[in-house]
């Protein structure tokens, strides 16, 4: 995207590196119930696991999840944040529609380089990545839903799409993850070979294990495959 002129600060706007100020008339607003589930399988634990952590009844924590109405007060996402190691704004909603890291480096982070059978973990977790690829105008990187199947990445766009361009060449597949209650994350860059996939019958079989279906809608049925042949990736932890 082309770099414009830069705005011009207004009063109270938060300065880079901040992180945007919490609602003032209580808890952000958002789908908590969805996020507290999300959050939960992220961290692998159980309701009973986080009710005990927060220090709340299960039947309680169940209701949140179920009910997307519910609204606890502050010190009760409070004490949910804690126990999902997140913060209060990111589990409430109080970052949706703004990029991921916002938030400052921790006192001693650690950065490490990923293996390639960790690599090959974190991209099997599937979700979205980036398709990245040269052509004759410019460097284009788009953001798809993908799975990875048989160790290759698949994903699916509509025919004339603009990553229809990619097939046939190398190309580069990024994925990462970003907490930013504790500013950490992960990446991973794939590079490989990008195809079209033409029998009918590989086709039907991605449908059947696809995880989910392109957010963007539409009649996207055209198959798209990648055959990996390096794994890079990098790690930030919080000291």
């Amino acid at each position: 995207m082309a770099e414009g002129p830069s705005p011009t600060p207004q009063s109270g706007a938060p300065e880079p590196g901040d992180r945007p100020p919490a609602p003032a008339d209580g808890p952000p607003r958002g789908d908590l119930g969805r996020r507290l589930r999300r959050r939960r399988a992220e961290l692998g634990l159980s309701r009973e696991e986080v009710a005990a952590r927060a220090g709340m009844a299960e039947a309680y924590v169940a209701h949140l999840e179920q009910h997307s109405t519910a609204a606890p007060d502050s010190g009760t996402l409070l004490r949910l944040a804690g126990a999902l190691r997140t913060s209060p704004q990111a589990l409430g909603g109080g970052f949706a529609g703004l990029p991921s890291g916002l938030g400052q480096a921790s006192r001693d982070p650690r950065f490490g380089e990923l293996g390639e059978q960790e690599c090959r973990e974190l991209l099997s977790t599937h979700g979205i990545g980036r398709f990245a690829f040269s052509t004759e105008g410019a460097p284009l990187v788009l953001p798809v839903n993908y799975s990875v199947v048989d160790g290759a990445i698949v994903f699916r766009t509509r025919e004339g799409s603009a990553i229809t361009q990619g097939f046939d060449r190398e190309v580069a597949f990024q994925v990462d993850r970003v907490d930013d209650a504790f500013s950490e994350g992960w990446s991973v860059l794939v590079r490989g070979t990008a195809h079209a996939v033409t029998d009918p019958d590989e086709a039907q079989r991605l449908t059947r294990r696809a995880y989910s279906t392109p957010w963007a809608g539409g009649g996207r049925d055209l198959w798209v495959r990648i055959e990996p042949m390096a794994y890079t990736g990098r790690r930030i932890e919080a000291g």
